[in-house]
């Protein structure tokens, strides 16, 4: 019996309203009092996930957990207690955000406890909202962040196409990064090792779960190091195309339409 759900948040559990579709939420219910741990794992930080940790009846709860940035931490939902941290160094955060300045993109700095944003317009303002609230600055450089823990850095253009080529172009200075991409609009650089795929490695080692008894659930490819880590690696159908071969498992419904449900229904309670 698989014992650890990992799910992605957005356009994976969450819908465009930002909020939890009901049968995924009894769903996710029943399976936990079933025994089965329900865990949040986001590019965002740990900060901006408590709504939907309140939605869940996961806020505050012992010996319930979180994986955010990637990866990058893992919280105990009690307190958000830091259980596993790894950010970038300033030096790496400086010199990625130097780059980005050559190009159409708006930045985003993450530390732990904000977000910075850096050329803020407006599709991006109305992407975030009910997301997470973000800082805006002005300055054409992050000196201002020199003493303060940087987790990752990412970029944004939701032209897909733009965002791969500024992949190929960064080559020479991101060997020492993981690079991915989320929510058809975001190219993320963490530290390289730092991916969804190893913080659900981490967790499971934490819990003593075998990770072939672990569920990963996602729709973009900064997930598909946590779907092809866990035992049974699943897409909703929302999932980008060119991802759907590499998942085990493309559900039929999507992050509007029910898909958690359908997973725990098909693969928990096998009916």
């Amino acid at each position: 019996m698989y014992k650890l759900i990992a799910s992605d948040l957005d356009e994976t559990l969450l819908s465009a309203t930002r909020t939890v579709h009901p049968k995924d939420r009894e769903a996710i219910q029943r399976a936990r009092e079933a025994g089965v741990r329900f865990v949040c794992a986001s590019g965002r930080g740990f900060r901006t996930m408590q709504p939907t940790l309140k939605e869940l009846g996961l806020y505050e709860e012992e010996n319930e957990y979180t994986i955010s940035f990637n990866g990058g931490a893992i919280t105990e939902n009690k307190g958000n207690k830091l259980l596993h941290y790894e950010g970038i160094t300033y030096e790496k955060a400086a010199q990625l955000f130097e780059r980005g300045l050559a190009y159409d993109v708006c930045i985003h700095v993450y530390t732990i406890d904000d977000v910075y944003v850096y050329r803020l317009n407006e599709n991006e303002k109305s992407y975030l909202y009910n997301r997470m609230e973000v800082i805006e600055f002005y300055e054409d450089n992050i000196e201002f962040l020199k003493d303060t823990p940087i987790v990752k850095i990412l970029y944004v253009n939701t032209d897909f196409t733009y965002l791969k080529q500024i992949e190929k172009d960064l080559e020479d200075i991101t060997q020492d990064c993981d690079v991915s991409f989320s929510s058809n609009r975001y190219i993320e650089f963490n530290k390289k090792g730092v991916n969804k795929g190893n913080g659900l490695r981490k967790l499971a080692e934490l819990l003593s779960i075998d990770i072939q008894d672990t569920i990963a659930v996602g729709d973009n490819y900064n997930d598909l190091s946590m779907i092809q880590a866990a035992g049974l690696g699943i897409g909703v159908a929302n999932t980008i195309e060119s991802m759907k071969p590499l998942c085990d498992v493309i559900t039929k419904a999507s992050c509007e339409e029910g898909a958690m449900a359908e997973i725990i229904e098909q693969f928990i309670f096998q009916k």
